[in-house]
C-alpha cells in the first residue's frame, strides 16, 4: 500500500504542475485575444486611454480562468500521462502490481481539489472584478444612452433618458415594491428623481403605485415635489419609457457577475418578483459541477494517453482525447442552450454533459486495465 500512496502523490504533483501551467497558458492566450478585441473596439473611440483596455482585460482574466478551467484540466493531464507513459514509469508501476486506479487517485483528487477552489474562491473573484469590467465597458465603450437597472434588496433602481422637460435629461426611479403579475411590471411606492443633463435636480414625482406599459411608465396617486414649493396633487401621470419587459429582465445582475454564493440569494430575491431565474439558476449548476467536471476531465485524459508507446498509436489516442474533451465542451454549450430556452431543466442541462464524461472515462479505463 505504501508504493502506491507514494507513487500517487508523485503522480499527483506531475499532474497539478502541468495542468496549472496549461491553465495560466490558457488563461493568458484568452486575456491576450481579449485585449486586441477590446484595442479594436477603442480606436473608434479616441478619448478613451489604453489603460482602460488593459485594465478591463485584466479583470476579465478570473472569467477566463473560470471558463478554461475544464479543458485546462484535460490537456494538463494529457500531457503529464503521456510523459508518464513515454518513460514507461506506468508500466513500471504495473509490474509492480499497481492498478491504475491506485495511482490516480491522486490525480483525481487534485483536479477536484481544484475545481472546487476555482468554485468557491476563484468565483467570488471573478464576479466581483466581471462586475466592474462590465461597468467600465458600459461606461466607455457601449451606447448605453445612460440606461442602467438594479434590483437589489427587493427594491428597484432605474436610470433612463427623459427629454420630456429638458433635452438630454434623465430619470432615476425607485420603486421599493416589485412585482411580476400577468406579464406587467408592477411598482409599489415609487419615487422618481427629473433630473437636467448636469444631475440638477428639476422635479420629485412621488407616487403609490404604478406599472410598465408600451413604451410608457403610468403612475397612480403621484404627487410632484418642486424645490421651495409645496406638494401637487397630479393624479394619474404618464412618464415616457425606453425599456421593455424584456430589457428590464436582461438588465437584471448577469449571473456571471454573481458568485456561488450570491446566487441563491438572488435567485431566491427574483422568485419572489416573479421574474425568471433560469439563466441564474443554470450558472448556479455550472458552478456547482465544476470540481466533478474537473475530476472527469483528468479521468479521460488518463483514459486517452495511458497507452504504453510500444504499443503504437498514441498519438492518435491523444488527439481522440483532445477531440473527446472539445465534444463534452460543445455538447456542454448545447445543453446549456437548451436549458436557458427551458426546454430542459437547469439540473440536467448543467449536470448531464458532466455524467456522460464521466460515464465515458470510466468505461475507457475499464477497458484499459480489465479489458
Amino acid at each position: 500500500m505504501r508504493p502506491a500512496f507514494t507513487l500517487s502523490v508523485y503522480i499527483a504533483r506531475q499532474f497539478t504542475f502541468a495542468t496549472l501551467a496549461v491553465i495560466s497558458f490558457l488563461t493568458g492566450l484568452i486575456t491576450m485575444f481579449d485585449f486586441i478585441d477590446l484595442l479594436r473596439r477603442v480606436s473608434t473611440r479616441p478619448n478613451v486611454p489604453t489603460s482602460l483596455v488593459s485594465q478591463i482585460a485584466l479583470l476579465h482574466v478570473p472569467f477566463a480562468c473560470l471558463e478554461i478551467l475544464p479543458f485546462g484540466v484535460l490537456l494538463g493531464g494529457i500531457i503529464c500521462f503521456w510523459r508518464l507513459a513515454r518513460s514507461s514509469e506506468l508500466v513500471v508501476a504495473r509490474a509492480a502490481g499497481i492498478s491504475a486506479w491506485q495511482f490516480l487517485a491522486g490525480p483525481v483528487i487534485c483536479a477536484v481539489l481544484i475545481g472546487a477552489t476555482a468554485t468557491t474562491c476563484i468565483s467570488p473573484l471573478s464576479s466581483i472584478m466581471y462586475r466592474r469590467a462590465e461597468a467600465l465597458d458600459r461606461q466607455y465603450l457601449r451606447d448605453s444612452n445612460g440606461k442602467s437597472l438594479n434590483l437589489s434588496g427587493g427594491t428597484l433602481w432605474l436610470r433612463q433618458g427623459d427629454n420630456g422637460l429638458v433635452d438630454h435629461g434623465v430619470d432615476i426611479i425607485h420603486a421599493r415594491r416589485v412585482r411580476l403579475s400577468g406579464g406587467v411590471l408592477r411598482l409599489g411606492a415609487i419615487t422618481i428623481f427629473r433630473m437636467g443633463p448636469d444631475d440638477g435636480l428639476i422635479t420629485r414625482l412621488e407616487a403609490e403605485n404604478g406599472y410598465l406599459g408600451k413604451g410608457r411608465w403610468i403612475l397612480n396617486a403621484t404627487h410632484q415635489l418642486r424645490p421651495d414649493e409645496l406638494p401637487e396633487d397630479m393624479g394619474r401621470v404618464t412618464l415616457p419609457a425606453d425599456l421593455t419587459l424584456a430589457g428590464v429582465e436582461e438588465s437584471f445582475a448577469s449571473p456571471d457577475t454573481l458568485s456561488v454564493w450570491a446566487l441563491p440569494g438572488f435567485i431566491r430575491q427574483l422568485n419572489r418578483s416573479g421574474f425568471s431565474t433560469i439563466r441564474h439558476r443554470l450558472h448556479f449548476q455550472t458552478l456547482l459541477t465544476l470540481p466533478v467536471l474537473s475530476g472527469t476531465m483528468a479521468l479521460v485524459a488518463a483514459g486517452f494517453s495511458m497507452r504504453p508507446a510500444r504499443r503504437g498509436g498514441v498519438v492518435r489516442m491523444i488527439s481522440f482525447g483532445v477531440a473527446a474533451g472539445f465534444a463534452l465542451f460543445a455538447i456542454s454549450k448545447i445543453a446549456a442552450q437548451f436549458g436557458e430556452t427551458g426546454a430542459l431543466p437547469p439540473l440536467l442541462a448543467a449536470w448531464a454533459p458532466t455524467g456522460a464524461g464521466l460515464c465515458l472515462a470510466v468505461t475507457l479505463l475499464l477497458h484499459l486495465e480489465d479489458g
